[in-house]
């Protein structure tokens, strides 16, 4: 080889050579082939916008910002960083495609969560139910308007339940092709919870229902607490064995959480364990932001049913809370059906906050914990419904 025959090889194995590639005879369409050409590069761009929504807006940075990163790893040419061999595909393999990540992360929750406020208040757990609804409206838009197959259906749906693992749980599973939007949709639209949520509470709620308060919660035992996630998973195995994984991660959490004889562990999964496996988790989704992957017609189509799927979940449960209104002595305030979505606690924080606008005495948190609670269980239960129905 001389040295000039070198000096192209080196420039044809540089970044800059190749990303724009050639044509493709084979691709007829004018937008595919551009997408084809300058796919790569349109993704990076798309990456750092992701990037500057988890820094500079705060969307949900602990996820958006390794999975934009990830992204941006994937799309450098030549590299191949998201293939078999690459780091990210690597990572890939063992954490998602395995479903190891969103399990270690569900431990991580539930070591987090407190569930006295549903244990005090059981009947909150009817919200965090019906918030599900979007799950399965957003599937059956899916499969009847759009065209998706079911497993696709499914994984978009779940968007619904605004719980990031538990979606990509299930996509990993059932539609791993769309593991990228369906990420991306699911934890932006869990860091828009203060912005799309508040204009539906307001339009399906009178001024009066805002202005409901609600009697204090009683104190919950430590042995009630113990109990409720043994109680939870044995409901789980006996009906719905699907969904163990995720509901035995998150109960496993939680027990060793509130026994009080682990502390160390319960700290671990709390702070060491569930931010390493949040880097790696994001990252490896990233990975599936390839410009192949994402620069689609589908992703729209992701996104919109997406915020459909949120929008319907946040108005099953204000609308839960007034049937149950109809046939209850102690009135529930209807704000708090909007927590029935799984973001905790941001969700509950809403409704806390809108409540306070109509009555300034008004504090719904702890009332909004109990169905925001249940919703991470009925969303780890929808998944696992999915999960069967698809078998």
């Amino acid at each position: 080889m001389n040295l000039l025959e070198g000096f192209k090889s080196l420039w044809a194995s540089t970044g800059i050579a190749n990303f724009v590639l050639a044509p493709d005879p084979n691709i007829t369409s004018a937008a595919e082939q551009f997408m084809h050409q300058y796919g790569n590069m349109i993704m990076i761009f798309v990456c750092l916008f992701l990037l500057w929504l988890g820094i500079k807006k705060q969307f949900e940075p602990l996820l958006l910002v390794p999975i934009a990163f990830g992204g941006l790893l994937s799309n450098i040419p030549v590299c191949d960083m998201a293939g078999p061999n690459g780091f990210l595909g690597i990572v890939y393999e063992a954490g998602i495609h395995k479903g190891l990540f969103p399990l270690i992360i569900f431990m991580g929750v539930g070591a987090m969560t407190d569930f006295g406020p549903l244990i005090a208040n059981p009947k909150t757990a009817l919200l965090g139910g019906a918030a599900q609804f979007g799950i399965f409206g957003a599937l059956l838009m899916a499969l009847c308007l759009f065209g998706f197959t079911m497993p696709q259906s499914a994984a978009i749906g779940i968007i619904g339940g605004a719980d990031g693992p538990t979606s990509i749980f299930v996509t990993s599973k059932l539609a791993p092709e769309l593991l990228g939007a369906i990420a991306v949709a699911a934890y932006s639209y869990m860091a828009l919870v203060p912005v799309i949520q508040p204009p539906i509470m307001k339009m399906l709620t009178t001024e009066a229902e805002r202005k409901i308060e609600m009697r204090q919660l009683r104190e919950v035992s430590k042995r009630e607490k113990i109990v409720f996630p043994l109680a939870v998973l044995l409901l789980c195995v006996l009906l719905l064995p699907d969904a163990c994984p995720l509901v035995g991660a998150l109960t496993f959490g939680n027990l060793c959480k509130e026994c009080g004889v682990v502390e160390r562990l319960s700290d671990t999964m709390q702070n060491a364990l569930i931010n390493i496996v949040t880097i790696f988790l994001g990252l490896s989704v990233g990975s599936k932001l390839s410009a192949e992957q994402f620069l689609t017609v589908q992703t729209l189509f992701i996104l919109f049913l997406g915020i459909m799927a949120f929008s319907l979940a946040t108005a099953g449960g204000v609308i839960m809370a007034k049937i149950m209104n109809m046939f209850s002595k102690d009135k529930i305030n209807p704000l708090i059906g909007s927590a029935g979505v799984s973001a905790v606690p941001m969700a509950a924080r809403v409704s806390n906050k809108v409540g306070l606008e109509y009555n300034n005495q008004n504090y719904l948190l702890m009332h909004a914990m109990g169905p925001n609670v249940a919703g991470v269980i009925g969303s780890a239960v929808a998944a696992g419904v999915l999960l069967a129905l698809c078998k």
